[in-house]
């Protein structure tokens, strides 16, 4: 008698060892909703490998028996791309046993972990050799560098840094017929046929699954500036971005953008969070100048570029964090725009990019369709000014019904969207395709392109297992 005939959980024991298959309902409900709770799955079960090579068997014998597989990180998808679907038959596979540091080479300015690791574990092991890993998110304490690398993940450094694409110079794949694919080399330059690399980065785990990655590291910064400014209008801070690249001298790091209306909800709802600015202003731009050079005037750079903004009414009201308490302050209010709106209830989200031109023609023509059209609703367009990413929400207004903004979420969605579509820009700036936007993908991708992604996903996973349902409908 095969394993399979024996049936798959027993074979996955076998294969595995019952402590790293998990079973038992109470075990497996964390790994079956995602992050946002959009979508609540069932599994076959939890698998829990140790490394590379038990993921890779895992794969093959899925493979083998067409059992769909859905790769976990630290599941804090916005858009749906960990979650099983509902009906029991996919096998979880979550990498959080793989979360070792191989290798810190800061001579090469670059290291080599494995993709259980923690965002925050990757950062915190860079500073240990005197380096900086970049990526910066809200979630870096839960997220796992492979999801960082499935998503194509963005965050708060991308104008200096580039999104995790950027930051990679080499991967460990386990493909789907169990083989692993290596090229963990720390080469800046390897120009030997396809890159191959760049084809499991974004891809959300429907390629293969990400077991390792090296990446880049950068000089750690020795001198920061971090300022919090008030502005009239998107137009402004457009031009304030353009005059503190000029006065920066290359060490402009951070260009966020913050509304009103999500200060507003910042402050009603996160604890200890308070206007660093003595009046209210319709925008505000958290803005940051970094630098590797310990002594670097990039305070006094920030300080005069604002200044010098100010006296000529670009800039409304400025202030410089004066140590890294009130900077942390700082950065809690643009971090927290999450949580706030979650704590406001029901919210409608679009992770969208425009060319950074292009920002403030859209904000004003988008916020003028909600005003016509979305009823009982707070518009909170927020996020990385700076590379033309913002995060366009709506919230649910103070007292109203929940039902009264999900009952408008498609004509909302595809009014944005196709906006966004009209600028030039994308539906998914940051948070990948997941679940969620996989009709979007239809609807906004060139028929060439999807074709091609069709071809690509046929040669890697020709029988389909590989996070099924996920990025492409078919």
């Amino acid at each position: 008698m095969t394993a399979t005939a024996r049936g798959p959980l027993a074979a996955l024991r076998d294969l595995l060892g019952p402590q790293q298959l998990l079973e038992d309902a109470a075990d497996v409900a964390p790994f079956l909703a995602d992050h946002r709770k959009l979508y609540q799955g069932r599994a076959l079960a939890v698998a829990l490998p140790r490394d590379a090579r038990e993921v890779a068997a895992i794969l093959k014998f899925c493979n083998d028996a067409r059992i769909g597989v859905v790769p976990q990180g630290g599941n804090t998808s916005y858009c749906g791309g960990a979650t099983p679907d509902e009906s029991g038959t996919q096998l979880v596979v979550a990498l959080r046993r793989l979360n070792r540091v191989r290798e810190v080479d800061a001579a090469n300015s670059a290291m080599v972990v494995e993709a259980g690791c923690l965002l925050a574990q990757v950062q915190a092991a860079a500073e240990a050799a005197d380096r900086l890993f970049p990526l910066s998110l809200g979630s870096e304490g839960s997220c796992q560098i492979g999801g960082n690398l499935a998503t194509n993940a963005g965050g708060t450094s991308v104008l200096r840094y580039g999104m995790m694409r950027d930051l990679v110079l080499g991967l460990e794949v386990a493909l789907p017929d169990g083989r692993l694919l290596s090229t963990l080399t720390a080469l800046r330059k390897d120009n030997t046929g396809y890159d191959l690399k760049s084809l499991f980065v974004g891809a959300e785990g429907t390629l293969g699954i990400i077991t390792a990655a090296c990446l880049k590291l950068f000089p750690a910064p020795h001198s920061a500036a971090t300022g919090f400014v008030g502005l009239r209008d998107p137009a402004a801070a457009l031009a304030l971005l353009t005059e503190l690249r000029a006065a920066s001298d290359d060490t402009l790091s951070s260009f966020e953008l913050i509304p009103h209306s999500a200060m507003t909800l910042t402050l009603q709802h996160i604890e200890g969070c308070s206007n660093p600015l003595a009046s209210e202003h319709a925008w505000y731009a958290l803005v940051e100048f970094s630098s590797a050079r310990s002594g670097d005037a990039v305070s006094l750079r920030l300080e005069a570029a604002l200044a010098d903004a100010h006296g000529r009414g670009l800039v409304e009201d400025a202030v410089l964090a004066q140590n890294e308490r009130q900077r942390a302050a700082f950065w809690q209010l643009r971090e927290s725009v999450p949580e706030a709106q979650r704590r406001q209830g029901f919210s409608l989200k679009h992770d969208i990019s425009v060319p950074v031109s292009r920002l403030p023609q859209f904000i004003a023509r988008a916020s003028a369709w909600a005003e016509a059209n979305v009823q009982h609703a707070i518009l909170v367009a927020y996020g990385h000014a700076g590379d033309g990413n913002l995060h366009f929400n709506f919230s649910i207004a103070t007292g109203e019904p929940e039902t009264a903004l999900q009952a408008q979420g498609e004509t909302i969605r595809r009014s944005i969207h196709d906006l966004v579509q009209e600028f030039g820009g994308s539906f998914s700036a940051e948070h990948g395709i997941g679940r969620l936007k996989v009709a979007e993908l239809e609807r906004y991708a060139p028929p060439v392109e999807l074709a091609l992604m069709r071809s690509i996903k046929q040669a890697f996973d020709p029988n389909g297992i590989m996070n099924p349902g996920k990025v492409l409908a078919r």
